[in-house]
């Protein structure tokens, strides 16, 4: 992989981490995620314990690839994100398919809704992306919340394992005709954290947004969990039906309402 070098530009290049650049050109670079089986799986995991598809919040929801396929499957979505930028491409993308959602400019540690939703998602990482245990915890509680009793929390994270061996100081570059991408990832093992950064360049000028994504021992979730209100029902890795092993890069986790 080639290393993208960032040092000596800093100060000719615009810096967020709004991920507004990022949202222009979030689906070209996640094609190698098969939202499909996401869908599939969280709506077996779902039909299994409700046996009807009613509300469903999707934290995180990003661009909406995932809140359309649900809205397909018949379910009433909400979904949950603090980028307008991303909230206004999955807007467009259902209005442009011919389905309804709700979309929300929320953070996912204070969310609000106005009524108790039959479940609640969070997908890709989202949990990952929140700053520390605290945000976690304040994030599960606002879900136990917002969750009618008997609902499920359905939810994956990115492993220690990942973060170590997978993203770790890893680099990665995106070549296509509209856009030059550079990924660089910068591990910290004090806390199992990446710093992860984005160089665009488009039309001749180059942005950067960079973002830190945490993770945290499953026991550890499990403790968040309960201490929320939330009880830990089952565990697998990835949206596979297998249990987890110890070189997982993402783990499914279930929760039921207590």
């Amino acid at each position: 992989m080639t290393l993208l070098s960032t040092g000596s530009k800093k100060r000719n290049r615009k810096v967020t981490n709004s991920y507004g650049i990022f949202a222009d050109y979030y689906d070209r670079f996640t094609k190698n995620v098969s939202y499909v089986s996401y869908a599939k799986r969280l709506d077996e995991i779902i039909m299994q314990r409700h046996k009807k598809r009613g509300s469903i919040v999707d934290l995180g929801c990003g661009t909406g690839t995932l809140d359309l396929l649900l809205a397909k499957k018949g379910y009433s979505v909400t979904g949950v994100d603090r980028s307008c930028e991303m909230l206004t491409v999955a807007d467009k993308k259902l209005r442009d398919a011919g389905e309804k959602a709700l979309f929300i400019r929320q953070d996912m540690t204070s969310f609000s809704l106005p009524q108790r939703a039959d479940a609640i998602i969070s997908t890709l990482d989202g949990i990952n992306h929140l700053k520390s245990a605290e945000a976690v915890t304040k994030t599960f509680k606002c879900v136990s919340k917002n969750l009618r009793h008997g609902g499920i929390f359905v939810f994956d994270i990115n492993t220690i394992y990942k973060h170590r061996h997978t993203l770790g100081n890893n680099c990665f570059i995106f070549d296509t005709d509209e856009v030059y991408f550079g990924w660089q990832n910068d591990y910290r093992e004090s806390d199992n954290s990446v710093l992860i950064t984005l160089d665009f360049f488009v039309n001749g000028n180059r942005s950067t947004e960079t973002f830190r994504e945490k993770a945290y021992p499953v026991m550890k979730i499990f403790g968040m969990l309960l201490k929320s209100g939330l009880i830990p029902l089952e565990i697998y890795d990835g949206i596979s039906h297998k249990p987890p092993k110890k070189t997982s890069d993402r783990v499914l986790i279930v929760a039921g309402k207590l």
